[in-house]
């Protein structure tokens, strides 16, 4: 994928934008601009084990199932066909000029975040307790979505980062205390793997990390994230993550100076409707317009790259019966067989016995 053209194509668009009309298109369910050609674009889409949030689909195993099977080529070929569906689906959308919640194709998967705290209540959606497993299996997952060609067949996205998995009640308001030590060895390394392999996305937590909310972490988000390790594509907040500054975290009085904050970190989408408040900071000089122009930059490189702005889109040909077909059936039926696990109970480690078994 050529970020640099792509890049040069979103620049010249941005330019021709309101600062107005540009802090618009920072905003996750993105109006349309008329006067410049450009459609709403709604980037919430879902595709953890399947894009089904909108109709149809092959539902694979989710996603703690799939690592299950420490198949990397399976992954691949499970997300490959994933993004296929995505974009027979996407095809039929723009047919009928429906750009919806779920319609798109810039997912908000996969789920990195390590499973180590069992009152987290997303536990299923991760890829396991295990750093190294995470990775790997994350990088193989994100090829397959995003393809290997001069579009992203659909773009993934890595999450959230940093350091989330807390107790579920707690969410919005809870504050990861993780050494350094554990943060690089344990919560880290997935997320560096994913922009190594070229991840279009990454989604910061709801979570503090050691006193600081990740959405509004310069540190996180341009640091690490652009400077360390020269990620390329795109950063979204979680979903009302931006109005836990005021709320939960309350690290901000105002919904403005909280888009000033995230907007400052790093953070280029909202999902949300804290930047809606970004002409307000504007206004007040708590942002400025090169903040706004650079933010929408990143977004619109994104579109490039799915080939949104092309005559002929790519995978346009696709055909609507490839939906939960007979091939993408099977390879179903291959995935949960795979995921399962069975525990042998030799020498009798397992509270087992013959009334036992008989009895569940």
């Amino acid at each position: 994928m050529d970020y640099e053209r792509a890049g040069e194509r979103a620049r010249a668009l941005v330019s021709k934008m309101t600062v107005e009309e540009k802090a618009s298109q920072l905003l996750y369910n993105s109006p349309a601009i008329e006067r410049l050609g450009i459609h709403e674009y709604n980037w919430w889409n879902e595709s953890s084990h399947g894009v089904a949030r909108c109709g149809t689909a092959t539902v694979f195993p989710h996603s703690i199932g799939l690592a299950a099977t420490f198949d990397g080529v399976l992954i691949h070929d499970v997300a490959d066909v994933i993004s296929t569906e995505a974009r027979v689906k996407y095809n039929q959308h723009e047919k009928y000029g429906d750009y919806d919640i779920y319609k798109g194709l810039t997912f908000w998967a996969p789920n990195i975040n390590i499973f180590r705290d069992p009152r987290w209540g997303r536990g299923q959606e991760t890829l396991g307790e295990d750093p190294f497993l995470t990775s790997f299996l994350a990088a193989a997952y994100i090829n397959g979505i995003q393809g290997d060609g001069e579009f992203l067949k659909a773009a993934a996205c890595a999450k959230h980062f940093a350091a989330h998995s807390g107790p579920e009640g707690s969410r919005h308001s809870f504050d990861a205390r993780v050494s350094e030590h554990d943060l690089w060895e344990t919560y880290l390394p997935a997320f560096e793997k994913a922009v190594r392999c070229g991840v279009a996305g990454v989604m910061g937590a709801y979570n503090r990390l050691n006193g600081e909310p990740c959405c509004g972490s310069r540190r996180l988000l341009t640091e690490i994230l652009r400077e360390q390790w020269g990620f390329r594509g795109y950063i979204t907040s979680d979903c009302g993550a931006l109005r836990d500054f005021v709320d939960g975290h309350k690290c901000c009085d105002t919904p403005k100076e909280a888009a000033a904050m995230a907007l400052h970190a790093g953070c280029e989408l909202n999902c949300g409707d804290v930047y809606s408040h970004l002409i307000d900071a504007y206004e007040e000089d708590l942002i400025t317009e090169e903040d706004i122009t650079k933010a929408a930059e990143s977004l619109y490189t994104i579109r490039f790259l799915l080939g949104e702005f092309e005559e002929k889109r790519p995978w346009s040909e696709l055909p609507y019966s490839l939906l939960d077909c007979r091939e993408h059936r099977a390879l179903n039926l291959k995935a949960a067989e795979e995921s399962i696990v069975l525990l042998k109970n030799e020498g009798g480690y397992l509270p087992l016995d013959e009334i036992g078994r008989a009895s569940c």
